[in-house]
Parts: structure tokens; C-alpha cells; sequence
């Protein structure tokens, strides 16, 4: 009697019905159905007022915090200067001490349409400042805007593309039987069906709030494990490539949230320890001189440069001094050895790839349908590369791609020798 209400239910609230967890085993039901947010979207907010949410990223350098308030005033909060400043309670995300004097300001910094509460509303992503307002030990992002100042005519281009696994609340991920594992790899990637992939409800949820919140988000695939999945963002230019990817992952929180669905961007999950890959994020980089012709020689200036510090970008690369990526940079599933600087043409082994078309081309191309020009695999930790500092060596532009716990991932690019009376840009 219940499956025959439940089949005469109007479609929004059967869809409701049934995306909920099943609150007892807390495990995510298969398939997903529709999210309970669709339902937020039809209560109308009175009185001229809008809900103003705001984003930053906590003391582990890894996740994101939010809250939000009313502001009076539909079509008058549009850039981050109208919006006030507002405080929290930093001893609670591990960005100030315990005790007293404890107060954070949260800065607005970049203002997107709220596609989850409705494009009225806003989400407003944020620096923080300490105690003393002054940026926060892992706010990078002034430095950051300094650095693109001084690198813009150079064009500075990024792309990103992020794995992540999708898991129940116990940390099983979607697809997987309860006891065992699934069938081996090799039937998931770019798959299609429900004995397939796993999640896609969630992924195209997650799509489409990016396409509604503005974010240039490139595209979508399922990846080799199954119930992990990749999304990229770009071609971005300077700094916004920062702020977009760090809005798309706080979009896949909330919408994977309202599935009831838990995030991992983790590089070698416990669970997947076995013949599974794990997940990552490629970076993909090109200058305006990469881009040109004949640019396939800055590309490979560039990795003649890279070569040299690859144990310092390994050690970088994630909060633990490399440890965690040595869980996943093995030289299987394709990966390159952790200890072994490679690159190639079209190898999905190596730490940095030329794809075929860039290599046919002798340069990157805007127009050959990928984001990646210059792709640098390296794996890591959470994925969390976000904001760009600058310092110079000599005749070379050296990138860094912090983790915002103060840990940087080093690129150097060589540009030309005009940089080299620049000053280093302390982080």
C-alpha cells in the first residue's frame, strides 16, 4: 500500500521521498533520486531581504565553513564591497587560539549567485584576518593578487581538474557491495548504467549549480574507481582560478550534503588501498608565450626547471611533507614514481604531460577542446592548490600553488630576465 502512494505522490515530493538516508544504517540508497534542497527554492523570502552566505576555508587549510545572515535590500548586494565584514569565532575552526580574543573577520573577497537558495541570494567567499586583522596564517590570496598583478602580461592561464570519491556516511563508497569489493577497474571510467557508475544524480546536480553560480567549469566524467568522479574548472585567468575552484568545492559539499553523500578528495583513501586508483588534481597551466607559436619550447623550459626541485615540490605538495602522496604516487594506477621526476608525450605516468595535440601543435591550443597546455600531475594531498605567490630566481618566474596550512607546491617557469629585480613575496 505504501509503494502505490508513494507512486501517486507528485514528482517533486516522490523524488523527496526518495533521496532521504535511511537514518538507522546511514547508508545512501542507490540510486540517489533528487535532492530534498529542490523544495528551498519555493519558499519565498519576504520583505526585501536576501540571505547572504558566507565561505572560507578553516584553520586545516583543507575545509570550508560557512554561515550566513539576512541583509536588507534585493539588487544592492552585488560586489564583495557591499557587503560588511563580519566576525567568528576562530578558536572553533582552529584559527585562533582557545580562550579570549578569539574574534576572526571574514573579508569579502568574490560574490557568486546562490544557486542552491536561488540566484537572489549570494555566495560570498571570504579572506580571513586574525586577531590582529591582519590575513590570516593560511590566507594567501593577498599575496596572491600581488603576484598577478606583476605576472599579467604574461597571460597566466590555469585549469583544474578534480577527482573525488563519492562514500556513504560510514565511508563506503557509493556503489560498493557492503561486504567485498566491486568488479576490478576497467569498467568505470567514462561508464555508463546503473551497474557502472555511481552518483551521477549528485554530479549533475553539482554541475548545473556551478553553471548556475557562474563558475567556468569545463566539464564532467566518471573516473577509474568506481563512485569517483572529476570535475574541471577553467581556462581561468590569475587568481579567479583560485576562488572558482574552491567555490566548486564548496558546491560539491553542499549539494553531495543534501544527498546525504559524503566527499572525500583524499589521494589514497584506506578503502581503496588495494588495485584501485586513487584521486587527484591536474593542474594545467599555459602563458601567453606558451600559447603562440612555436611556445612548445617555454613548455619545455618550463620542465627543465620543474626537474630540478621535484623532491622540494614532492616535500610541498602535501601537509605531511609528502608522506600522504606516497600513498598514491607509486608508479601504478597510473601515476609517476614519487621519487622519480618523468615527463612524455601523451603519458598518463609521468609527473608532467604533453598532451598530442599540444605536441602536434608545437603550442598550446586554445581551441583544441581541453584545458590542459601545460599539465602538471602532481598528486595531492586533498588537491588543494588555490592561490598563486610570487618570487623570483634569477631569470625564472617561480610560481607557488599554496595549500593555505603553509605549504606550497613550486612551479618555475621561466619567462625572461625582466623579473629578476622583482622582490620576493614572503608568505
Amino acid at each position: 500500500m505504501l509503494l502505490r502512494i508513494c507512486r501517486q505522490l507528485p514528482p517533486t515530493i516522490r523524488s523527496f521521498s526518495s533521496s532521504l538516508p535511511a537514518s538507522s544504517s546511514f547508508n545512501a540508497p542507490i540510486p540517489l533520486a533528487r535532492p530534498s534542497v529542490q523544495l528551498n527554492q519555493q519558499i519565498p523570502v519576504y520583505n526585501d531581504n536576501i540571505l547572504a552566505t558566507y565561505v572560507w576555508i578553516d584553520g586545516t587549510g583543507e575545509h570550508l565553513r560557512e554561515k550566513t545572515r539576512t541583509l536588507k535590500g534585493k539588487g544592492k548586494f552585488n560586489e564583495p564591497k557591499d557587503f560588511p565584514n563580519w566576525a567568528f569565532d576562530g578558536s572553533s575552526t582552529g584559527q585562533a587560539s582557545k580562550g579570549s580574543n578569539s574574534d576572526m573577520q571574514l573579508v569579502p573577497a568574490v560574490v557568486y549567485p546562490d544557486p542552491l537558495l536561488g540566484s537572489d541570494h549570494r555566495l560570498i567567499l571570504c579572506e580571513v584576518l586574525d586577531v590582529d586583522l591582519k590575513p590570516a596564517a593560511n590566507n594567501h590570496r593577498k599575496s596572491c593578487e600581488e603576484a598577478m598583478r606583476k605576472i599579467k602580461d604574461h597571460d597566466p592561464w590555469f585549469g583544474m581538474e578534480q577527482e573525488y570519491l563519492l562514500t556513504d556516511r560510514t565511508g563506503r563508497p557509493l556503489g560498493w557491495p557492503e561486504n567485498g569489493f566491486p568488479l576490478p577497474q576497467g569498467h568505470y571510467y567514462c561508464g555508463i548504467g546503473g551497474d557502472r557508475v555511481f552518483g551521477r544524480e549528485l554530479v549533475n546536480e553539482h554541475y548545473r549549480a556551478c553553471l548556475a553560480a557562474g563558475l567556468q567549469i569545463f566539464g564532467i566524467n566518471a573516473e577509474v574507481t568506481p563512485g569517483q568522479w572529476e570535475f574541471q574548472v577553467g581556462n581561468c585567468l590569475g587568481i579567479s582560478m583560485g576562488d572558482q575552484l574552491w567555490m566548486a568545492r564548496y558546491l560539491l559539499y553542499r549539494v553531495a550534503e543534501m544527498f546525504g553523500v559524503a566527499v572525500t578528495l583524499h589521494p589514497k583513501p584506506a578503502i581503496t588501498s588495494g588495485d584501485w586508483n586513487g584521486a587527484g588534481c591536474h593542474c594545467n597551466f599555459s602563458t601567453k608565450q606558451m600559447r603562440e607559436e612555436g611556445g612548445i619550447k617555454y613548455i619545455e623550459m618550463a620542465i627543465e626547471n620543474l626537474s630540478k626541485t621535484h623532491a622540494e615540490a614532492i616535500r610541498m605538495s602535501d601537509v605531511h611533507g609528502g608522506n600522504d602522496n606516497k600513498l598514491r604516487l607509486s608508479g601504478k594506477h597510473e601515476t609517476s614514481s614519487i621519487d622519480k621526476f618523468t615527463w612524455g608525450v601523451a603519458d598518463r605516468s609521468a609527473s608532467i604531460r604533453i598532451t598530442r595535440g599540444v605536441s602536434l601543435a608545437k603550442k598550446g591550443d586554445p581551441h583544441f577542446g581541453r584545458v590542459d597546455y601545460l599539465e602538471a600531475l602532481i598528486r595531492l594531498l586533498l588537491c588543494l592548490p588555490v592561490y598563486i605567490t610570487l618570487q623570483t630566481l634569477t631569470t625564472h618566474l617561480l610560481f607557488h600553488l599554496p595549500f593555505l596550512c603553509r605549504v606550497q607546491l613550486s612551479y618555475i617557469i621561466h619567462i625572461d630576465s625582466t623579473y629578476s629585480a622583482h622582490q620576493n613575496i614572503e608568505l
